[in-house]
């Protein structure tokens, strides 16, 4: 094995990835305080060609140094938009007919590996402040609250590495890989 070059990896240029077909989700930021977080988010975002994000409340938005530190240009590719109440993210997302999603420990939750994934569906995904997790009143607004399975001592994830495992598996289904 030789590990690949960066010229060798086939990647596309902010204009080819801009008219790529999209993965129908959207990544809703619901007051997350931590710029490296959010710049994860894009990266990931940019990484499995998701539709947008859409940043709410305390959430910081670009340009911005310390989420470009992370997000490495990856927010000049993947579209945002920025709403001071997540409850008015949701109700635009809910008209435009996606399926809102929040990603928390939750009575009835559902374990991620369960969720039926419609091919045919689009989805918003709503991941919550890195301490209080997704406020409740959005949970409420919520179709489904998603959790992801943990076996250890510790019963969260940081919000960029739960963003990456639920992307992949939304990706993966949606994508058919």
């Amino acid at each position: 094995m030789r590990k690949l070059k960066n010229e060798e990896l086939g990647r596309i240029s902010i204009e080819e990835f801009k008219q790529t077909a999209k993965t129908p989700i959207i990544v809703v930021l619901d007051n997350v305080r931590s710029l490296n977080n959010i710049g994860s988010v894009f990266r990931t975002s940019d990484a499995f060609c998701i539709e947008g994000i859409y940043l709410c409340g305390i959430t910081a938005t670009p340009p911005n140094k310390d989420i470009h530190k992370t997000a490495l240009g990856a927010t000049e590719s993947v579209h945002w938009e920025y709403f001071e109440d997540t409850l008015q993210a949701l109700e635009k997302l809910r008209t435009l007919g996606y399926k809102i999603i929040s990603i928390e420990q939750a009575e009835h939750s559902i374990s991620l590996e369960d969720f039926e994934i419609g091919s045919k569906e689009k989805y918003a995904l709503i991941f919550g402040h890195e301490v209080k997790g997704v406020d409740q009143v959005v949970i409420n607004q919520s179709n489904y609250c998603i959790e992801i399975p943990q076996f250890g001592t510790k019963h969260s994830f940081n919000i960029s590495v739960s963003a990456g495992i639920v992307l992949w598996e939304f990706f993966r289904k949606l994508r058919g890989t």
